[in-house]
């Protein structure tokens, strides 16, 4: 997991699109887009994975890792993970499962 959250701050730093907006744009982004994935998300007690990878503009989307409990009674209360992939132009979340090193 530890790779994984290196590897998405990583996309996030080299994607160079932070470059091309305010600070606090940036920021009213980041949340509208973790308040997008956690409604998307189908766990219970939802909440982000460390910080979202964003794309160059040309890409348009933001990723991000959400974790939480699995609601359905046969899950017995498991933890999961499920990367959001963001739409900026949109504003729309998309969820998939996420099984890392699996």
């Amino acid at each position: 997991m530890k790779y994984l959250s290196s590897l998405l701050i990583t996309c996030a730093l080299f994607s160079g699109a932070a470059h091309a907006s305010s600070t606090q744009a940036w920021n009213d982004q980041r949340q509208h887009m973790l308040k997008a994935c956690l409604k998307a998300s189908q766990f219970k007690d939802a909440h982000a994975l460390g910080k979202p990878a964003e794309f160059d503009d040309q890409v348009g989307y933001s990723a991000l890792l959400i974790e939480g409990v699995y609601p359905q009674k046969h899950m017995n209360n498991a933890t999961g993970t499920e990367l959001c992939l963001y739409d900026r132009q949109r504003q729309q979340a998309f969820v998939t499962e996420w099984a890392a090193g699996k």
